[in-house]
């Protein structure tokens, strides 16, 4: 159970592939490369994936990031030439209909909230932005969060509330909300103090609920955090350390992501996945996860992305430094 086999090797870019994103609504994939392009590959009714098109010629530098909004229609596409391009697909073609410039330089992460009105980006700059989405395809920037002290990795809105999560450089995750009109602050920091990561914190995900979050850091470890109350009279509800999963990475962790039904799969520097689900036993001191299956070698270089499809049975892709993105099924 929970074993891994590749279902599909998909080649093109030139370089390392930074990102992944599936669509919400359709069998289609996005992949981001340092290759200055984006690809979109779609599953055919065989069950076989085809590049269907190449967005290039728009970002100078490095895609470092993809994210498609909830309606499966717009993408939103970060990269290191310092702007966020925001794609439309109109009858199957994309055309880049806004970018939102801004950043100081690279933009590293991007995320759209749930009802796709709010866009968030980060960077090396430190900060974070938040972009309102306007009629016509304008965007307006309607806060710059200085939290951080260093390079910001990742910002993901929360499943089901407007409420932001970065994570950095800095070994902090900051949480964010809205106070009154467009007023946005940090509500918590979950550090070393809060029995979180002691070094950089490369990415974070939810669960289906919303009220527990898996982070992966370069300390070698994956926690999850959670949270008691989602809607404590419009308070953000605090969270707080459930447990620490270690010794299973010997290189950093780049990308960790749960799927909907339960599956936690890391990808790192060791060039290996691992999946992990919650132990049934648990303990008394909380939840406690162990190793469904391991993938040594599952690409020849660097891991930098996991994701899972959001389909009833769950596919899982994975990109690396070797160029190559992979599409995995469980056994």
């Amino acid at each position: 159970m929970g074993e891994l086999k590749e279902v599909a090797t998909l080649e093109g870019h030139t370089d390392r592939v930074w990102g992944l994103a599936w669509n919400p609504t359709a069998p289609v994939l996005a992949s981001c490369s340092g290759d200055k392009t984006v690809r979109i590959w779609e599953q055919t009714p065989s069950g076989s994936f085809r590049c269907k098109v190449v967005l290039e010629d728009t970002h100078t530098r490095t895609v470092r990031s993809c994210a498609w909004s909830s309606s499966g229609k717009m993408l939103a596409t970060a990269s290191f030439d310092a702007t966020t391009a925001i794609w439309e697909n109109i009858g199957g073609d994309y055309e880049c209909v806004s970018t939102l410039e801004g950043h100081e330089n690279e933009v590293k992460s991007v995320s759209w909230n749930a009802a796709g009105s709010l866009i968030a980006t980060c960077g090396r700059d430190k900060s974070v932005w938040i972009w309102e989405v306007e009629p016509g395809n304008e965007f307006e920037c309607v806060s710059v969060l200085q939290g951080h002290t260093q390079d910001v990795k990742m910002v993901q809105w929360h499943p089901s509330m407007d409420v932001l999560f970065s994570c950095s450089y800095d070994n902090s995750i900051k949480i964010w909300a809205e106070d009154g009109d467009d007023d946005w602050h940090c509500v918590q920091t979950l550090n070393e103090a809060s029995n979180g990561h002691t070094s950089t914190v490369w990415a974070l995900s939810f669960n289906a609920a919303g009220d527990k979050m898996v982070t992966c850091s370069d300390d070698l470890t994956i926690k999850v955090w959670g949270t008691d109350n989602l809607h404590s009279n419009d308070d953000v509800s605090p969270w707080r350390h459930l447990c620490t999963i270690s010794g299973y990475h010997d290189r950093t962790i780049f990308s960790v992501h749960w799927s909907r039904d339960g599956v936690i799969a890391t990808g790192a520097a060791d060039d290996a996945i691992r999946l992990f689900v919650e132990n049934e036993d648990g303990s008394v001191d909380g939840p406690m996860y162990k190793l469904l299956s391991k993938r040594e070698k599952a690409h020849g270089q660097d891991i930098n992305s996991v994701q899972w499809s959001s389909t009833e049975k769950p596919l899982l892709a994975s990109a690396g430094d070797d160029g190559v993105v992979k599409i995995w099924e469980t056994l």
